[in-house]
């Protein structure tokens, strides 16, 4: 089975640094650890890759290796100057040497893709529910205007190499006993570019980048939640040498909201109402997303009661339909009473007391039965 890339492995980027890398290898160190988990194979095999994966990136060399030739230059396909796991690449040595470091030995100097960019936007609950148009201000790396991102000066042009040519390395030739061995080295004079820049041009000074905030509006649709996140395609940072630009990701940050709650598309509402209400029912005018409705409170509503209030919820991300308001009943138990209120629940207790019981048995009922038989 083909080997998995370590930095997949470990789940970090191939920028990541040397400290993220430690820290997801600990993560995974701790999840799948033989101590920890001793009847899982699978969970020894993980700590085992990702291990292996750590030992080469948390190297600088060896990742520097890995990173140039992928798991030939750590399985011992490629190892140094020795070591080629037993592979037959006829030619002997000088071949193996010309295959990574000869050929055209020319630099990777194509387009490439722009790095993505991330911001974090704060929005208040209402605004999550009903969407909004939100101006952004992103600092990134942009194509020089003045150059048109050659990094030559108007008027100007970029020269080939002379040292290497316009391929970006230097080879040069050792003998060994094993015969003669071609190497190659990144070029000092160009740096691995190809082409020389006699005069650089004065805005960005040669590197054919510069630096600018922007200002994007983003579009945040209705219904997104805490966490939501949003793609801007191509408004990261700039490619190089015609590359295209990357990605920007808005994340989605909703403020919590006084008296609503949220449950998926539905909103959440804690609602009091007094004995006298629950008792005898009413029609109240409850708060929600679009403002003040009635609501009709049953009677002999009990405390915990749910009611609906149907389409009055949060719009759905997708477009589909809209969620509802959930009014949760919450009885309030008066408790200061007037001398003339106490009067009136004792003859209210009086006449539930001569009520005629029905034939359903009572709380006090069923606890004297489950204890007597």
């Amino acid at each position: 089975m083909a080997k998995r890339d370590y930095y997949e492995v470990l789940g970090v980027s191939r920028q990541a640094s040397q400290e993220e890398i430690k820290k997801a290898y600990r993560k995974l160190a701790r999840q799948y650890h033989p101590d920890v988990n001793k009847d899982d194979q699978n969970a020894a095999e993980k700590f085992k890759e990702a291990s292996e994966a750590y030992d080469v990136l948390s190297n600088a060399e060896k990742r520097e290796s890995y990173d140039r030739f992928g798991h030939a230059a750590t399985d011992g396909q490629f190892n140094g100057f020795g070591g080629f796991g037993g592979a037959d690449f006829g030619g002997g040595l000088g071949d193996i040497f010309d295959m990574f470091f000869g050929g055209s030995g020319r630099a990777r100097r194509g387009p490439e893709r722009g790095a993505d960019l991330r911001a974090d936007v704060e929005v208040s609950f209402e605004e999550a529910a009903f969407g909004l148009e939100k101006d952004v201000k992103i600092p990134r790396t942009e194509e020089c205007s003045t150059c048109g991102g050659s990094g030559a000066a108007p008027g100007t042009s970029k020269n080939t190499c002379g040292a290497c040519n316009g391929t970006g390395q230097i080879q040069f030739a050792q003998s060994t006993p094993f015969g003669r061995i071609v190497q190659s080295r990144t070029c000092d004079r160009c740096r691995g570019t190809g082409v020389i820049i006699e005069k650089p041009c004065p805005t960005c000074r040669g590197a054919g980048q510069v630096r600018r905030t922007r200002t994007i509006k983003v579009k945040i649709p209705p219904g997104v939640d805490h966490g939501t996140r949003l793609r801007l395609s191509g408004e990261g940072e700039s490619g190089l040498r015609g590359g295209p630009r990357g990605d920007l990701f808005v994340f989605i940050h909703v403020r919590p909201h006084e008296i609503f709650s949220r449950q998926g598309n539905n909103v959440i509402l804690e609602m009091p109402v007094s004995f006298v209400q629950a008792s005898l029912g009413d029609e109240v005018f409850v708060p929600t997303l679009d403002g003040k409705a009635k609501l009709k409170i049953p009677e002999g509503t009990q405390s915990g009661t749910v009611l609906r209030m149907k389409g009055k919820g949060i719009p759905d991300v997708r477009g589909y339909g809209r969620g509802d308001q959930h009014v949760h009943i919450n009885v309030v138990t008066p408790t200061r009473l007037t001398d003339r209120q106490q009067e009136l629940l004792k003859e209210f207790a009086k006449i539930e007391g001569q009520k005629p019981r029905s034939n359903e048995k009572g709380f006090f009922e069923k606890v004297r039965d489950a204890f007597m038989g």
